[in-house]
């Protein structure tokens, strides 16, 4: 058997089944009236939000990564709780206003920005956070063809990178940013174009469940941010520190120790130097926010043995669920959280795989886990749901198409 990853908490049982915001998860997929199907909790976003604010010094803003989850209707749910967004294509700025978020409250990275995507985001009011020289140019031609002043901040790729993290952004040669000694530079350029300068954007990594790998990232950041704004010889009004704090999905994962990241940072910036006195900073958090509020409900249509293994094979699959299926950048394959949901308080009784619909032997939710002795008909539960699952996976590989989400 292969351990499976931890169930998160603020799920209950009942009536044996998993319950989902006091909903039976059986009830829920009667009312979407299919199954794959998405659902997230928005008692439990609000309480991952309230957490946050309550361990982050009152001078850091919080914003919300949208490419985490950008559903509509928890869109408008975060557009409530969190001070700002951060989104990467014109697309997703047309579902973040779409859900009633203000420009102003908006920022834009990523590399390869299309010049008609630089333009809407310039007229919207969004903030640029450039990646390259050539981006700053045309960024400041469009600004100049639509007689709008572009808000523009620089994305820094620093020499440093966030220690443990799943995907490191920084330091050494990477698509995202300028490398830190061309800033100073670049910085001076932008200001002297007469745009409104908006600071920088130093993102090292992201997925890490090391609170010392964190404070030890933000310290950098911190101390990159103070003399990138010395050697440029300008005020700096913002600057975004990324994100960083993971979620656990694998066995003998931890949470991240957020009190102590809060500390850490507040007592950071106590101590800041002069050029970060008057500085707005935030965190941009996706995952953490959203991730561990989702879970995927899908239903047993097959199970079979072959050579003595038993496999449990369902309506969903990969498609929906790339992340679980361990093909979205993991190296070793280790299982998710995942439960039989419709015999939730059930002992484990047998070691069985989970398999989704695909043809493809990559389409596996779970290997050998011990679950309950589970039959045609039974809701399976895999966790960790609510980021990089129903936007960042395959949908319409093999025409089986996306999965309903639901908020609740």
């Amino acid at each position: 058997m292969k351990p499976l990853g931890p169930i998160p908490a603020g799920f209950a049982i009942i009536d044996g089944e998993l319950a989902i915001a006091g909903r039976k998860a059986s009830d829920l997929v009667v009312e979407a009236g299919v199954t794959p199907l998405f659902v997230y909790s928005g008692a439990l976003i609000k309480r991952r939000v309230a957490d946050l604010y309550a361990a982050l010094p009152s001078r850091v803003a919080l914003n919300f990564a949208m490419k985490a989850n950008p559903y509509g209707p928890v869109l408008q749910l975060m557009s409530e709780l969190v001070d700002g967004f951060d989104i990467a294509s014109a697309g997703e700025l047309k579902l973040a206003l779409a859900a009633g978020v203000a420009a102003n409250r908006i920022s834009f990275a990523g590399p390869g920005k299309r010049t008609d995507e630089l333009e809407a985001a310039i007229q919207a009011g969004v903030t640029l956070n450039l990646e390259s020289e050539g981006e700053a140019v045309r960024a400041l031609e469009a600004g100049h063809r639509l007689g709008v002043t572009p808000r523009l901040a620089i994305r820094v790729n620093p020499s440093f990178d966030l220690k443990g993290s799943g995907m490191k952004m920084g330091g050494g040669a990477k698509q995202f940013g300028v490398d830190a000694e061309r800033v100073p530079a670049m910085a001076r350029e932008v200001i002297a174009s007469g745009a409104e300068w908006r600071g920088f954007h130093i993102f090292a990594g992201s997925q890490a469940l090391s609170a010392a790998a964190i404070i030890e990232t933000q310290a950098q950041a911190l101390a990159l941010a103070a003399e990138l704004a010395e050697v440029s010889g300008a005020p700096l009004p913002h600057c975004n520190l990324g994100g960083g704090i993971g979620i656990p999905y694998f066995p003998g994962d931890e949470p991240v120790d957020l009190a102590a990241v809060g500390q850490a940072l507040g007592e950071a910036l106590e101590n800041v130097p002069q050029a970060l006195k008057y500085t707005q900073f935030c965190v941009e958090l996706g995952r953490y926010l959203v991730g561990e509020a989702g879970v995927y409900l899908t239903r047993i249509v097959d199970r079979k043995v072959s050579h003595g293994e038993i496999f449990l094979v369902v309506d969903g699959g990969l498609h929906h669920q790339l992340a679980a299926s361990g093909n979205f950048g993991t190296v070793v394959r280790r299982n998710y959280p995942v439960a039989i949901a419709s015999r939730f308080d059930a002992e484990p009784s047998e070691a069985a795989s989970i398999v989704g619909c695909l043809c493809t032997p990559l389409d596996r939710l779970a290997e050998k886990g011990h679950f309950p002795r589970a039959e045609v008909g039974d809701l399976v539960a895999v966790f960790c749901a609510g980021a990089y699952g129903a936007s960042a996976s395959p949908a319409q590989f093999l025409g089986h198409g996306p999965a309903p989400e639901m908020l609740i």
